[in-house]
């Protein structure tokens, strides 16, 4: 009987018109009655379930998006990701993007400041954006944005909303970039939604490794959005929304108050990052998934 019920739904399907929509659907069908089936789902669980997706999207907001935290939690944006990223063997990997990205952070010039003011122990970023033959890509666009030392984004604290520690930056002629932000603390995702519940019940921690956030980009390239996560952070082997790649786990190295690589003075203890990114030219890669 419950098998005619799949059949009858998939049969609905029969004159649809996109073919990769039907494809799609009748996949989801067939595995969500399937599912129903494994773990004999009652009305009331099924209710239970409706309830929380309606109260996960009750909580987005323009400043949150719960619905792309109920699927980072869940692992399904970090396995979207290993599916689509088709790069070169040397190619930096992609990892999610996270709720908190902002649209139209303010350009900035190669060597700044990124987050005048907010919270955090002053980091120096440096590198270079190469070609699979390391071959410098200038005017290559790297779209930064990070929590400030304590984990919080600006998009979470209180009062007006205005972009801190976000700017887009682009390479010099030699592909090189640096910045001046801070050091990425570790964080948890926000608990106080339904996704928080979720967790809660689950029994997981809510926890992100500390991370800077990067979307590259240049013509003629394959982009990409990673993170650069800071070696030493708590839950690089746990991270919320298994996100860590161990090829995206940098050095933060300390330094003493005084003269920084870009030549200016520090009058405190400062951290340097240093990262190198390398591009897949479009059309040009393996065709494999990372």
């Amino acid at each position: 009987m419950t098998q005619d019920l799949t059949q009858a739904a998939l049969q609905r399907l029969c004159e649809c018109q996109d073919a990769r929509f039907k494809t799609v659907m009748s996949s989801l069908i067939t595995h969500l009655h399937d599912f129903i089936r494994d773990v004999n789902l009652t009305g009331e669980e099924w209710m239970t379930a409706i309830n929380f997706l309606t109260d996960t999207g009750k909580a987005c907001t323009d400043m949150r998006q719960e619905f792309i935290l109920l699927s980072d939690t869940l692992g399904v944006s970090m396995l979207v990701v290993l599916l689509n990223q088709h790069r070169g063997a040397e190619a930096v990997e992609a990892t999610v993007q996270g709720p908190y990205y902002w649209e139209g952070a303010p350009q900035m010039e190669n060597g700044a400041n990124i987050a005048e003011g907010v919270k955090g122990e002053p980091t120096y970023y440096s590198g270079r954006v190469l070609d699979e033959h390391s071959t410098p890509i200038a005017n290559a666009c790297l779209d930064v944005w990070s929590g400030d030392g304590e984990g919080n984004y600006d998009m979470q604290l209180e009062g007006k909303k205005e972009m801190r520690a976000r700017a887009k930056l682009y390479t010099d002629a030699d592909g090189r970039y640096a910045f001046w932000s801070i050091r990425p603390s570790y964080y948890p995702v926000p608990v106080d939604g339904p996704v928080g519940k979720m967790l809660l019940k689950m029994g997981r921690h809510p926890n992100r490794p500390g991370h800077m956030h990067f979307m590259l980009s240049a013509a003629g390239f394959e982009s990409v959005t990673t993170h650069l996560f800071v070696a030493d952070s708590p839950y690089l082997d746990s991270d919320a929304v298994f996100g860590v790649r161990d090829s995206l786990i940098v050095p933060f190295t300390k330094h003493p108050a005084g003269v920084a690589p870009d030549g200016s003075k520090q009058d405190r203890t400062y951290y340097t990052a240093c990262y190198d990114f390398q591009l897949t030219r479009a059309g040009a890669a393996d065709g494999k998934s990372a």
